[in-house]
């Protein structure tokens, strides 16, 4: 008898109909020789401060280096307690699996192939103190073929010891540098627990400078000349190269300008480019078009394109590839001819070269645990419309894969009058590609890869190229001027980050190193991994350290109270966490040992704990107030709540209205007045927003006054 893991019961249950173990027992499947049981997710992970005999936040405990760590079953928080107890789902379901290893011979490996599925079986393992030899399946989609195929060719266990040993690894320096930052800083402010952590620390640092950089920015006016021309029957306009300043000064050359009334050509550009066809997707990738494109946060794209997968309709999810191996190739053509049977592709496909696809995205040295996002065989039906949005990016992603190239004939040309330059630019298509797919011909319908600000130095606007048709130029010519028009302008502020945004700074947070050395050797190493970075933003979120507003993500009070705090400390430094991330990698491919990235996290988790420890955090200056039901005690007032210290008087205020969190002037203001000062964009459950005062009722309860 096989016994046989899988990451959830869906996924057992797939497995078990087509091993033919359908013998239902309570929490696995039995049958052909197979018993096929199921973790919940994560159901064993490392013990809390508490299980080493460590109560509460004690500055002589810290900092906690534990030898060896211990595992525990999943806890879940105890109910109108602060304390944690053991998930009694998680206890049964160990049992279980404790139960189906024991009468088995060897146990077959079945979750997620990736580094968070090989850390929920190891650690299941090691808690259970099991012993038995077990095989790797690894596949990257769990259609029906996939699973076949899989277990064709499992794979040893032994294989996969550096995958373990650097989910491993992650695991043990999160808690490493969470646990101590986290108690350390909550100890220094004396009040509030602060949640610090490895990646999430830095990316907040992302957040919250760029917010303040967008706050201090001081916009200034400039001027630039537009001119409009005619030639050969096309109307089209110019630029000014320089940008001035003093309006007065530009008005006067601008009159000159047109008494002039003419221009002359001095210089004639006309370049063929080749836009290459855009590769598969990566997980980060569909989280930031999908951002872009359908304002889907990157959580609720990992949670769709997971369903997608669960769904047999699309392959592995938590990819950090955009290339196939050579030895799909040959299955790409069948997944087409099945895609063109169905009603929204068929356009798009009539435009691909059968027997001449792109090859573009074969690559088998840049292919990681999983190669890039595929459509399976399966036509879906019955999804819902994030999914069905999400499916179809998908499959147009590959259709633009596999077309030509997109050739344009691209014009810069620079024409004078008096000592004064403007520019000419245009962009004609000469052979569509990849853009006849989806019939986008225009450049905003591909936002750069990278959408990090690439204008000038102060943020000023930059002409771009439009897809316009122009007439022939060569050097010398005089072209007509029609009319000219002085165009006010404004600098533009660093842009808040998007999530899409985010993810980019996130996933290139190596090419913004000074040092030109570690910048190559860390060119495309993030912090997170494809996997975890919607997580550690959703984290954030839940912290109360950012939050949504429109499309963008801003730090709240008291996320940039704890930047403030730690900006200048080691643990919001970036490059290092991006390096630890290589370092990961390493360990992964058994470059180096974990053994030693451990010691470092030590020694970095001593010197940011002391660090942190040293910080003098001045107390908020809050006025005198009294509970205003009981008026005898002085309300605490904390990050969620506000409340009576007194058990019998039960006053409690919740800081989060209709997601808008009091601020101490309006906690001060309702308690004393018995009215905030006006509250704008709260926002009802039906999404829409409003204004308006919270006002105490005669019972100290808060209610609505509509200005």
């Amino acid at each position: 008898m096989k016994a046989i893991i899988a990451e959830k019961p869906s996924v057992a249950r797939e497995i078990a109909q087509i091993l033919d173990a359908n013998n239902r027992r309570d929490g696995y499947f039995e049958g052909n020789g197979y018993c096929v049981t199921w973790a919940l997710g994560h159901l064993v992970s490392l013990g809390m401060p508490e299980d080493y005999g460590i109560r509460g936040f004690d500055k002589a405990s810290l900092p906690i280096f534990p030898d060896p760590f211990i595992l525990t079953p999943r806890r879940t928080k105890a109910a109108n307690s602060k304390n944690y107890k053991p998930d009694p789902s998680a206890l049964k379901q160990l049992k279980i699996i404790k139960n189906v290893f024991s009468q088995c011979a060897s146990i077959i490996v079945a979750t997620d192939a990736g580094r968070e599925g090989e850390l929920i079986f190891r650690y299941i393992y090691d808690h259970l103190q099991c012993s038995k030899p077990f095989e790797r399946l690894w596949i990257s989609s769990l259609t029906e073929k996939a699973i076949q195929e899989g277990f064709k060719n499992l794979k040893p266990g032994l294989d996969f010891d550096g995958l373990y040993d650097a989910a491993k690894a992650r695991s043990e320096a999160d808690w490493l540098v969470g646990i101590n930052a986290t108690q350390a800083l909550s100890i220094a402010a004396n009040e509030d627990v602060y949640s610090l952590g490895r990646v999430q620390t830095p990316t907040l640092a992302l957040i919250c400078k760029r917010f303040q950089d967008n706050k201090d920015f001081k916009q200034r006016k400039y001027w630039q000349i537009q001119l409009q021309h005619r030639k050969d029957y096309l109307n089209f306009a110019s630029l000014s190269n320089q940008q001035w300043e003093d309006k007065k000064q530009a008005e006067q050359i601008l009159k000159a300008i047109e008494r002039e009334g003419r221009a002359t050509v001095e210089d004639v550009s006309i370049n063929n480019v080749k836009e290459q066809s855009p590769l598969l997707f990566d997980l980060t990738e569909l989280q930031k078009e999908a951002n872009r494109k359908l304002g889907l946060s990157a959580d609720e794209v990992l949670q769709t394109a997971q369903s997608l997968y669960e769904k047999k309709f699309i392959t592995y999810p938590r990819t950090g590839s955009k290339y196939i191996p050579e030895d799909l190739w040959s299955e790409i053509p069948e997944r087409i001819r099945i895609l063109s049977q169905t009603d929204p592709f068929k356009r798009a496909i009539s435009t691909l070269k059968f027997g001449n696809f792109n090859k573009r995205i074969v690559n088998d040295l840049k292919v990681t645990d999983h190669h890039g996002l595929l459509p399976t065989t399966k036509i879906p039906s019955a999804l819902s419309a994030s999914e069905k949005a999400i499916y179809e990016m998908i499959v147009y992603r590959l259709l633009e894969s596999l077309s030509e190239h997109c050739s344009k004939e691209v014009s810069h040309i620079t024409i004078k009058v008096h000592h004064y330059e403007f520019i000419i630019r245009g962009s004609k298509i000469l052979s569509k590609g990849w853009r006849a797919i989806k019939g986008l011909l225009s450049d905003e319908a591909y936002p750069n890869q990278d959408n990090t600000s690439k204008n000038n130095s102060d943020h000023t606007q930059t002409q771009q190229p439009q897809l316009i048709e122009l007439p022939e130029f060569k050097k010398g010519d005089e072209l007509k001027i029609s009319s000219a028009e002085l165009q006010e302008k404004l600098t533009n502020p660093p842009k808040l980050y998007t999530e899409a945004d985010l993810l980019s700074a996130m996933e290139n947070a190596g090419r913004h190193i000074d040092d030109k050395e570690q910048q190559k050797a860390l060119a495309n190493i993030g912090i997170g991994t494809p996997a975890t970075r919607a997580s550690i933003i959703e984290t954030l979120i839940t912290r109360n350290y950012i939050t949504r507003k429109s499309k963008t993500l801003i730090p709240t009070d008291k996320g940039q109270k704890v930047y403030d705090l730690i900006k200048d400390q080691k643990i919001a430094n970036v490059q290092m966490t991006a390096e630890w991330e290589m370092t990961l990698h390493q360990i992964e491919t058994k470059e180096i040992d974990s053994k030693q990235f451990i010691t470092d996290i030590k020694n970095y988790t001593n010197e940011i704990t002391q660090e942190l420890l040293s910080l003098n955090i001045p107390q908020e200056n809050i006025p005198e107030i009294k509970c205003p039901k009981c008026q005898k005690y002085n309300p605490i007032i904390k990050d969620k709540i506000v409340k009576c210290p007194d058990e019998q008087c039960q006053w409690i205020l919740f800081r989060t209205i209709c997601g808008v969190q009091l601020s101490n002037d309006h906690i001060t203001s309702l308690i004393k007045t018995g009215k905030t000062p006006l509250i704008k964009n709260m926002k009802a459950k039906s999404g829409k927003k409003f204004d308006a005062f919270l006002v105490l009722s005669d019972k100290c309860e808060t209610i609505f006054e509509f200005p």
